[in-house]
């Protein structure tokens, strides 16, 4: 599983947990807190509370999350 979908309407957010390490960037930036780790990759919990600010993408350090509206 190197790619990670997670969906809810119009909104997709992919993590890429080959580039993913775990940082919490994302964990930490989000304004609505969509993202938790689980196994020491980023998680989208609840897409559908997605603000769609890009604030995940810009924060990873890998470049491992692609948001749809970004």
């Amino acid at each position: 599983m190197a790619k990670k979908e997670f969906e809810d309407g119009d909104i997709k957010i992919i993590v890429d947990y080959e580039k993913c390490t775990g940082a919490a960037e994302c964990v930490s930036v989000c304004p609505v807190d969509i993202f938790e780790l689980k196994d020491g990759k980023a998680f989208c919990k609840n897409v559908s509370d997605c603000i769609e600010c890009c604030a995940c993408v810009t924060a990873c350090p890998h470049e491992a999350i692609e948001h749809s509206s970004c």
